[in-house]
């Protein structure tokens, strides 16, 4: 899916720059796409820096780096820059827009998540640019992977504890799997947060993702937080709270999720949810700790949508709360995520929200229900393995 969204921006003149959370596969997307270039083009010429390679260390100076792509220039072919791990080079975007300026590039970056924020790319590149965002692996993903497990419904399982840091899957036992996604996450929280924003400590931020991680699906608000990590020890203020979400948001760790008036049809900034970008951190974090499926095949809804390109934002309709609206385009569906809707009283309370809405855009539950999409009231009831796989 990446790897066609990224030849089909073949020539463009924008800047591509993959962005993700560490470790879910962009150095591996710009491999596999300059291997494509290499089978179905002859007249090309690709220039590829890896910062992590000792081989290109020279050019950690962003005028050696400048210099390094002109001098492999090859006038008469179409010339392919590939920058990876270009937070390695300081100030690299003097070189990378100087380079644009040219317009005889094909350009192409990756770096990592934490020094190459969506929030920050307006700023360092002053040419135009394309993001190609890369999530971790998707329910379908992991079934392609694991394609010799026939039983998708015992799969569905593991991935909601395994989830999707790819990396994670070349390990045999559980230990060394959840050993992994926290080296990972930890990385990410301790050293390049910190390093970032010049944290003095990050006890706050560990405890504040923590919290994130227990109550994904729940309101959130910088206030409410403050307040129960100071009880617990924790002391903090809703300032310092609602800068440190802003960090992890930027670094992909959670998405927040923004809640909208359906009937008065405006945006509400009271409180939003935050979800997490993999339940597989949350599993290796907290463990089996307060496990609410419901939860997390909400969270794992949630990225699903955001993967296929919706924006996604919690409904609010009178006193009642529609788990997600999703929009992509003309396109609007209200969804509903549940565990278990095999009781007539859980039941009844899902569908009711969604049958107050007016208005003709498809309406549907996502739950555990082990059964072929079925309809009530115009609702469409989906199996969420199934709905997954679609």
């Amino acid at each position: 899916m990446y790897l066609k969204r990224i030849i089909e921006l073949n020539g463009t003149p924008d800047i591509k720059i993959i962005t993700g959370i560490r470790r879910s596969g962009k150095s591996k997307l710009m491999q596999a796409y300059i291997e494509y270039l290499k089978s179905n083009f002859e007249n090309i010429n690709i220039i590829f820096i890896d910062f992590m390679d000792l081989a290109y260390e020279e050019m950690k100076e962003y005028h050696a780096l400048h210099t390094y792509v002109e001098e492999n220039y090859q006038a008469g072919k179409t010339n392919y820059l590939f920058v990876d791990e270009v937070q390695m080079c300081p100030k690299f975007e003097l070189a990378i827009n100087s380079l644009y300026s040219k317009g005889k590039y094909d350009i192409y970056v990756t770096g990592s998540n934490a020094f190459l924020l969506s929030a920050d790319l307006a700023t360092l590149f002053t040419g135009r640019y394309i993001e190609i965002h890369v999530f971790p692996f998707s329910f379908r993903e992991y079934c392609q992977y694991y394609e010799d497990v026939g039983d998708k419904y015992e799969l569905f399982e593991e991935y909601c504890t395994n989830g999707g840091m790819a990396g994670s899957y070349a390990y045999r036992t559980e230990k060394d799997r959840t050993n992994y996604i926290k080296e990972v996450y930890e990385t990410i929280v301790t050293r390049d947060l910190a390093q970032k924003y010049s944290l003095p400590d990050t006890l706050v931020l560990q405890r504040l993702s923590e919290f994130l991680m227990d109550n994904v699906g729940n309101l959130t608000s910088p206030n409410k937080v403050s307040r129960l990590l100071t009880a617990n020890e924790t002391s903090t203020n809703h300032v310092t709270v609602g800068r440190y979400i802003k960090y992890l948001c930027n670094a992909f760790v959670f998405y927040d999720i923004k809640r909208y008036d359906i009937r008065g049809r405006k945006y509400l900034e009271s409180s939003e949810k935050f979800y997490l970008c993999d339940t597989g951190i949350r599993y290796a974090i907290l463990g089996r700790r307060n496990m609410d499926y419901g939860r997390v095949y909400e969270n794992i809804v949630c990225i699903e949508l955001l993967r296929r390109g919706y924006d996604v934002y919690v409904g609010k309709l009178y006193q009642k709360e529609i788990d997600f609206i999703a929009q992509r385009g003309s396109e609007k569906i209200y969804i509903q995520v549940s565990d278990d809707i095999s009781g007539q009283e859980t039941f009844e309370r899902e569908c009711s929200a969604l049958l107050k809405i007016r208005d003709a855009y498809p309406k549907m539950i996502i739950a555990r229900t082990g059964h072929p999409k079925h309809s009530h009231e115009g609702i469409e009831i989906y199996d969420i393995v199934d709905w997954l796989l679609k």
